[in-house]
């Protein structure tokens, strides 16, 4: 499984620094996208998705 950044993004970008794989990006400008061939999860990196931790509004789950 991967993340998955809901509607509720308000493009805050606290989360673009947080990813090891460089998964995260702006996506049309209203919110981020995260790639899911490339979001490992942080599997390797760190023991849980360090995104989910830093978004304000908790819109980052688990697709």
């Amino acid at each position: 499984m991967t993340m998955k950044i809901l509607e509720d993004c308000i493009a805050c970008g606290a989360c673009l620094p947080e990813c090891p794989t460089e998964s995260i990006s702006e996506g049309d400008g209203i919110l981020y996208v995260i790639n899911q061939e490339t979001c490992v999860e942080c599997e390797g990196h760190a023991d849980s998705p360090q995104c989910v931790g830093v978004c304000p509004v908790e819109c980052i789950v688990k697709a």
